[in-house]
């Protein structure tokens, strides 16, 4: 049974509509298919998503990107590598099965491949803790990280979570921790890392993961430091106000790649990811083909440098400010800090002898 959103009812009719002109044995009267009138369906179907799905809102374009039938990352990795080997564990404190982490190859070339992966039904949903990773699940990912890493091993990330998981237990075991702890890891890393986000990027979450050197986006994708109904909550203290929240946020891969925070936006069939899984698929074989060929030439150093460059130029040139040096990645100093050490010495002799001599003046 095919799922619709609230802004897909026409959609939906036409859909119910070919297919009992699909299937006329069901119906009093037909024992034909007409072919001519499903031809003429089917075009109004195209038709009308191409028309919705080219004038999406950013709150709906939040809706498409958590939309059940929306393909997640353990499709990809059963279908984009071969010989994938899962690894399970962070030596610490146990397995989080919310995200999918292990070697496989692309293109007979060995990567490392870790997803966040929110689960199909209801059941692999509550097991899979609907794509909210706790701390053994940063730390898994830091341990195969580091690993890769040391044998020279790309690494590629499917990024799809509404944030890291917020109950007590994560909290007590370092949530917060972990997650800096994932991001310094990213950074420090010596081999091409690319981060592709297939559905939700949510808050810290999913950073922890994205901090790469390459950020990928879904057309309809959303990535935010928070989801739009906490937004819309703690500005207007109404959570229905979702659609202002999702505009002044920025959240989709449009305004993200003006803004230079992603490299690349994945085109998705019209209707969503959900509607081809098939092309969607061959679009984002061929991204990480591309981007992983983009970094054949570099040396550790090249690397590390143009992730290091990557994040110190996001939002020097657009943005709600304009700094006309981006050359210079440096703070303003207050008067205090550009005083030298020898200076203040001076400036606190001084005050001593004022001060001394204030007390021999009223004696």
């Amino acid at each position: 049974m095919k799922n619709y959103l609230n802004f897909e009812t026409e959609v939906k009719n036409l859909e119910n509509e070919l297919e009992k002109l699909k299937d006329p044995y069901n119906q009093e009267g037909l024992t034909e298919v007409d072919t001519k009138n499903i031809s003429k369906v089917q075009n109004e179907i195209d038709e009308k998503l191409k028309n919705i799905y080219s004038n999406l809102d950013p709150w709906q374009t939040a809706l498409v990107a958590r939309h059940e039938d929306r393909p997640k990352a353990k499709f990809f990795i059963d279908h984009l590598f071969d010989d994938f080997i899962p690894l399970s564990g962070d030596r610490f404190y146990g397995e989080d099965k919310s995200v999918i982490a292990g070697f496989g190859k692309f293109n007979n070339k060995s990567v490392l491949v870790i997803g966040q992966e929110k689960g199909e039904d209801l059941e692999s949903r509550i097991e899979r803790n609907f794509g909210m990773m706790r701390p053994e699940g940063y730390r898994k990912s830091i341990r195969l990280m580091k690993l890769a890493d040391k044998f020279r091993i790309p690494i590629i990330s499917f990024i799809d979570t509404p944030g890291a998981y917020p109950g007590v237990g994560a909290e007590e075991r370092g949530q917060a921790e972990a997650i800096a702890k994932s991001i310094e890891c990213c950074m420090e890393l010596s081999v091409p890392t690319i981060s592709i986000i297939i559905g939700e990027g949510g808050s810290g979450g999913a950073i922890a993961l994205a901090s790469s050197n390459k950020v990928l986006m879904f057309q309809n994708a959303i990535y935010s430091v928070i989801s739009p109904e906490g937004c819309a909550t703690i500005l207007w203290r109404d959570p229905k106000k979702t659609l202002e929240a999702s505009k002044a946020m920025k959240l989709s891969s449009k305004d993200l790649l003006s803004l230079d925070i992603i490299d690349e936006i994945i085109p998705e069939p019209i209707g969503g990811a959900h509607r081809d899984k098939d092309l969607i698929l061959d679009n984002i074989r061929d991204s990480i083909k591309k981007n992983l060929q983009f970094f054949s030439t570099m040396d550790k150093n090249d690397i590390i440098n143009h992730r290091k460059n990557k994040f110190l130029s996001i939002g020097r040139n657009k943005g709600f400010t304009i700094q006309k040096d981006t050359e210079k990645l440096s703070m303003k100093q207050n008067i205090l800090d550009r005083i030298t050490k020898d200076q203040k010495i001076i400036y606190f002799i001084i005050a001593i002898i004022i001060f001394i001599s204030t007390i021999i003046i009223f004696l």
